[in-house]
């Protein structure tokens, strides 16, 4: 998942420095303060107190599979198709890693289950991280930093590049954060992975389309010049049933 910027003993020194200390650092500190970057963009995209609000997200990963989340108690379900066109359905919770899973209609004993809920885990970890990137800027485990501005499409963006102390099931990625200084939404992301090469170059997706689900902005669209994901299915709600994490039946229009 650059370079960091910084506001990098005689009479004239000390008129100089006098000279400075009369110019004005608000406005410089405000546009590489990455905290305060961070801040900003959350409040864009609700603020804290909606983002705490915020307890059930459903939505398609690229079309390759259905996710629903409980954020509050951790329960989750993952449905889609093996490619050899199985269905498969997870029923587990992701913070006690414990769940059923069910193949063909068929429930899964002990061994072959413990390999799908580590596929399920991986599967959270990666898709909701595509889905809400910009809502964990701060997380524990995060180094955050500003990587200076660039300019794209006559838009000015502030960057924010993301490392991590152990976190994650690849923690030696590094991410990149273009915050439009305009609006304080992240319109696109970059990101090296830590098993590439050290030539190659970080691979960039535009999230586009941001709009407001429940009490939160979300975008429901990655973009780049080959091709255009989708996440589809996006919603927020207050309720579910509980059926929807504890039944192997599809859910119904919710």
């Amino acid at each position: 998942m650059p370079k960091n910027s910084s506001h990098h003993s005689r009479p004239a020194a000390v008129v100089l420095v006098l000279a400075f200390a009369f110019i004005p650092a608000a406005s410089a500190d405000h546009h590489t303060d990455a905290n305060r970057i961070a801040e900003r963009t959350l409040e864009a995209m609700g603020g804290q107190e909606a983002w705490d609000a915020t307890r059930f997200i459903r939505f398609n990963f690229f079309g390759f599979r259905l996710h629903h989340w409980d954020r509050y108690t951790g329960r989750h379900r993952l449905e889609g198709q093996t490619r050899e066109g199985e269905a498969y359905v997870v029923l587990h919770n992701i913070k006690t890693r414990e769940g059923d899973v069910y193949l063909n209609g068929e429930k899964l004993d002990d061994e072959k289950k413990a390999e799908w809920l580590e596929r399920a885990y991986g599967a959270w970890i990666n898709d909701t991280y595509w889905l809400l990137m910009p809502y964990k800027l701060r997380d524990p485990g995060v180094n955050l930093s500003y990587d200076g501005e660039e300019k794209i499409d006559g838009k000015v963006y502030d960057k924010l590049k993301l490392t991590f102390d152990g976190v994650g099931l690849t923690p030696g990625d590094t991410y990149w954060a273009y915050i439009n200084r305009e609006t304080g939404l992240m319109d696109r992301w970059a990101y090296f992975l830590q098993n590439w090469e050290e030539d190659r170059e970080p691979t960039q997706w535009q999230w586009v389309d941001w709009q407001t689900y429940g009490r939160i902005k979300l975008s429901p669209l990655r973009k780049n010049p080959e091709r255009e994901a989708p996440l589809g299915e996006l919603a927020v709600f207050d309720h579910l049933p509980d059926e929807v994490f504890t039944s192997m039946k599809s859910p119904g229009g919710e």
